[in-house]
């Protein structure tokens, strides 16, 4: 189950990705906008606000998000909904997937098929995180009771190949950010950071006392992989972006 609330903290940092990947979107006016995984809602306004003209709608398989989502008022409509069985209308001219399809098995078909699928002068974008064999990710494989995917997502050269023989015009690239997060007596940033995401599966198969005694475990790991410096913890975070014109 996805928390809306966890999943918002570090909300500048997580948001960031989002704005510089459709800052590289060209459409001028589009019909409709789709924005694939759009969680809580919040950036989905943002595209609202820049494409007023155009039917905005935010997808997302969690009923906890859709629901944080739904209850602001705005332009956007936001549908529960699985993105694999997600197909584009005729009018569908920007596709919008942040963070989302690192989720999806099988994603990199299901990108194809939407590049083959949307109309001519459409734009899809995508940002998936690149950051698998981080230490934080290599301690949460070794201690999770449960199997976590190590790669589940190419590189940018890998998706610029797919989209390009899909005949898509390809912008791709990475980019490793430092996030600079407050360090607290409390719990470790990069435990509270993981949790929003990564960590989901494993809370997910562990009961409450179970769930405290992996926290405890990798808190200790990410102690020794992320150390305190000047009451800051740096959290070097790489992501991958694809912007495809069709």
């Amino acid at each position: 189950m996805w928390d809306p609330t966890v999943y918002r903290r570090f909300g500048a940092e997580r948001s960031r990705p989002f704005f510089d990947l459709v800052g590289r979107i060209g459409a001028d006016r589009p019909r409709a906008v789709a924005d694939l995984g759009c969680g809580p809602g919040d950036l989905t306004r943002t595209l609202a606000e820049r494409w007023p003209g155009a039917r905005v709608t935010g997808l997302d398989s969690s009923p906890e998000m859709i629901a944080k989502a739904a209850a602001a008022p705005g332009p956007v409509e936001f549908r529960l909904a699985d993105i694999s069985d997600w197909r584009p209308d005729p009018d569908t001219d920007v596709v919008v997937t942040n963070a989302a399809l690192q989720w999806v098995p099988g994603h990199p078909e299901m990108l194809a098929r939407w590049a083959r699928e949307l109309p001519s002068g459409a734009w899809l974008a995508m940002q998936v995180p690149g950051n698998f064999d981080s230490p934080g990710h290599r301690a949460a494989r070794e201690l999770s009771p449960v199997e976590l995917r190590s790669d589940p997502v190419y590189d940018a050269a890998g998706y610029a190949e797919l989209l390009t023989a899909a005949g898509a015009v390809v912008d791709a690239w990475e980019t490793t950010y430092v996030h600079l997060l407050p360090a607290t007596p409390e719990e470790h940033p990069v435990l509270r950071w993981m949790e929003g995401t990564a960590l989901r599966p494993v809370r997910a198969a562990l009961d409450d006392a179970g769930w405290a005694a992996f926290r405890a475990a990798f808190s200790e790991r990410l102690t020794e992989a992320y150390p305190e410096r000047h009451g800051l913890v740096a959290l070097e975070f790489r992501r991958i972006f694809v912007v495809a014109s069709i």
